[in-house]
């Protein structure tokens, strides 16, 4: 299977990127396995954390045919290299570059690059973009992405990331965003397996109170 109709399947299961920023390697695997458990799919680790390729080769093997995993804040296109060497199959990045776009593309991964305006969705849509990431989510209202729909192509989703709670889900319901990416209100740093699976599990109460599983 591609990465991208596993990312697609594992989307269409969970529609939440988690993400793990500031993880560490030595607990990275037990976080992951807690929001497995309550039906998370898809993990990224952000570049910015700590030996993040390590804690990206530990999960693309520990969840090999369960999760789709990937890295966030990327930015170059030797870490985008580096990523696919470690066994990520999915990039996401805070901003829109097409040399990046088009590296992960040339790589056979699923790329996921943030933008706010037309002008950054349709660049990025250009240079092979899967998903857009609206970044940051904070800047968001129904109206404004209800306007992107209109124009961007029903084929490639849109993710809200940035600002994600579990009492802000329910005021995205009926609106073009497909899903979330939610970092700290899943995951800080010093938080234990059993806190993250906590967490996952109200947010996956909260999905099914908006109609989203």
């Amino acid at each position: 299977m591609t990465a991208l109709a596993e990312f697609r399947e594992a989307f269409a299961a969970f529609p939440v990127v988690a993400i793990l920023r500031g993880v560490r390697p030595e607990e990275v695997e037990a976080v992951a396995e807690a929001l497995f458990a309550e039906g998370v799919r898809i993990v990224e680790v952000p570049l910015n954390s700590p030996d993040p390729l390590r804690s990206i080769a530990v999960l693309a093997r520990a969840f090999a045919g369960r999760a789709v995993i990937g890295a966030g804040t990327v930015l170059r296109v030797d870490e985008v290299e580096r990523v696919a060497a470690a066994g990520g199959r999915l990039i996401v990045s805070p901003n829109t570059n097409p040399a990046v776009i088009a590296a992960t593309k040339r790589l056979g991964l699923v790329s996921s690059p943030g933008f706010q305006t037309p002008t950054e969705a349709f660049a990025a849509i250009d240079a092979g973009a899967d998903v857009l990431k609206f970044f940051p989510g904070e800047a968001a209202t129904p109206a404004t992405v209800r306007a992107l729909a209109a124009v961007i192509p029903e084929s490639v989703p849109m993710l809200l990331v940035g600002g994600v709670a579990t009492d802000s889900i329910d005021r995205w319901r009926d609106t073009p965003i497909a899903g979330f990416g939610i970092g700290s209100s899943l995951y800080k740093p010093g938080d234990t397996p059993t806190t993250v699976g906590a967490k996952a599990a109200a947010f996956a109460a909260a999905l099914r109170l908006a109609g989203r599983r």
